[in-house]
């Protein structure tokens, strides 16, 4: 499951970017936003509590500095952790940039899932609309078929390579933590922007708000 789920996410976001060829309107948004919501929830509930549980130092500091990269990851992936593309659709180079950050940012955020099963639903949940959005860019952008399915690829197989990479046997107790507690960082960064940008103008949304607390009663009750 560790390895599939992420993997099926990416793939499901391809299928209904290339059967329905979505817009990124209300529904996508509405997605996004749960994704969000269940994600930074699960985040909250188990995998925050464990890592100042285990009474490793300074997981306050990796947090802040795994929030600060992902920060930096998204000055070359111009936000589509989040669900913002703002790429050239009329260009047929393949985005390396974004390519590079979307494959540093999954390696990374696969990292902890080998022991923690509610991360992996959390993280394959966001996956969804995020292969949706990237999956809608490439198809409609001039970038050929074999470029848009070897982008696509790599982009599935990176959580999981980031699990694998977690099993190695050299990695300590407290740089296993360290780098969870980097992971925190990032996906709070990401989970709360998604929520913070998924309405227009700021506007309260009761729609939005009633999707946001779905998330919230799933993770919780997960």
């Amino acid at each position: 499951m560790i390895f599939i789920l992420p993997i099926a996410a990416v793939v499901l976001g391809f299928l209904i970017a290339l059967w329905f060829k979505p817009k990124v309107n209300a529904a996508i948004k509405l997605l996004l936003a749960f994704s969000g919501a269940f994600l930074l929830s699960i985040t909250i509930f188990e995998f925050l509590p464990e890592l100042y549980a285990s009474g490793s130092k300074h997981v306050g500091l990796f947090i802040m500095a795994g929030l600060l990269f992902q920060i930096l990851l998204e000055f070359l992936s111009r936000g589509a952790e989040h669900g913002h593309l703002h790429v050239d659709a009329d260009s047929s180079k393949l985005p390396w940039l974004l390519f590079l950050s979307l494959a540093v940012h999954s390696v990374l955020e696969g990292f902890p899932l080998y022991k923690n099963a509610d991360l992996v639903l959390g993280i394959s949940i966001h996956k969804i609309p995020i292969a949706i959005i990237i999956s809608s860019f490439l198809l409609a952008s001039k970038i050929n078929t074999y470029k848009t399915l070897l982008f696509l690829i790599v982009f599935a197989l990176m959580t999981p390579l980031g699990s694998y990479v977690s099993t190695f046997e050299f990695w300590t107790t407290e740089v296993t933590n360290y780098i969870n507690a980097a992971v925190v960082g990032v996906l709070l960064h990401v989970s709360t922007t998604i929520l913070f940008e998924s309405s227009k103008n700021h506007q309260f949304n009761a729609t939005k708000f009633g999707v946001i607390l779905l998330g919230i009663a799933l993770a919780y009750l997960l």
